[in-house]
């Protein structure tokens, strides 16, 4: 049986990266899948490909850092479907910023990309599940950065390492409802936006996943679809009664020195 069989599935940030990829297996893994996100033209390109594989997809249209849209798209999700019963919040603000240069709309922005919109979307997402009496699953995206991360990325780390504290705390307040809340600090991944990333912020050329790939210790970045499987994993009944677990999903190993 497929590991999401008629299940409701949101994706925030889910048009491209790490969220598209995670539509697209929860999409093959039998779930009925929304994703948000700001642009329509990728949005409803992805709604598109998913219904002509056979799916049941949905595009929702929002600006996540306005926080009655971050719980807007859950609301839109329960009126389509009756029901929500799993949310990935996989929307990041990544943009460049150090204690010294970070200005006070830069960090309100990485406030609410990276942990206001996460936190309404639960909200709104574990209150239809409990108003239901029904289980349910949450993954936030995070990253492997929450645990301090570069220097050029202070505003950045300081709201996802909240994302880490606040997926704990949602986890323990609802383990008796039967909503399992998760976390996966991603590591260095190849996806569009960090492509945009590091042309923008680094001055990086063509071959820049080529050079990275050479520094790293399994000479590669990491892949979109390997994180979305590992995601699927953690929304399915598969991982069982796990929650409350921030996974280092990455090659290299916190604590460790050489």
């Amino acid at each position: 049986m497929p590991l999401l069989d008629d299940k409701v599935v949101l994706v925030n940030g889910g048009s491209q990266g790490v969220g598209a990829a995670t539509a697209r297996a929860a999409a093959r893994e039998g779930a009925v899948v929304a994703v948000s996100g700001r642009r329509p033209e990728p949005g409803e390109a992805l709604v598109a490909e998913l219904t002509a594989a056979g799916g049941e997809a949905l595009f929702v249209r929002a600006d996540l850092a306005d926080a009655a849209q971050a719980t807007s798209c859950v609301t839109r999700v329960v009126e389509a479907y009756g029901r929500i019963d799993c949310l990935v919040n996989s929307a990041g603000l990544t943009s460049r910023g150090t204690l010294l240069d970070t200005t006070p709309e830069l960090f309100d922005r990485h406030i609410a990309i990276n942990l206001r919109a996460p936190f309404f979307a639960m909200q709104a997402a574990v209150r239809d599940m409990v108003g239901r009496g029904a289980p349910g699953t949450v993954v936030n995206v995070i990253t492997s950065s929450a645990h301090g991360g570069q220097p050029f990325l202070a505003p950045y780390v300081a709201a996802k390492a909240g994302l880490a504290g606040l997926t704990r705390n949602a986890a323990h307040a609802h383990r008796h409802d039967r909503v399992r809340i998760n976390g996966l600090n991603i590591g260095w991944t190849a996806t569009e936006g960090e492509d945009a990333t590091q042309r923008a912020f680094h001055g990086a050329g063509d071959d820049w996943r080529e050079q990275a790939a050479a520094r790293l210790p399994m000479g590669r970045l990491g892949l979109p679809e390997e994180i979305a499987d590992f995601v699927v994993f953690l929304l399915s009944d598969r991982s069982g009664v796990v929650t409350g677990s921030v996974i280092d999903w990455d090659q290299n190993v916190l604590g460790a020195l050489d």
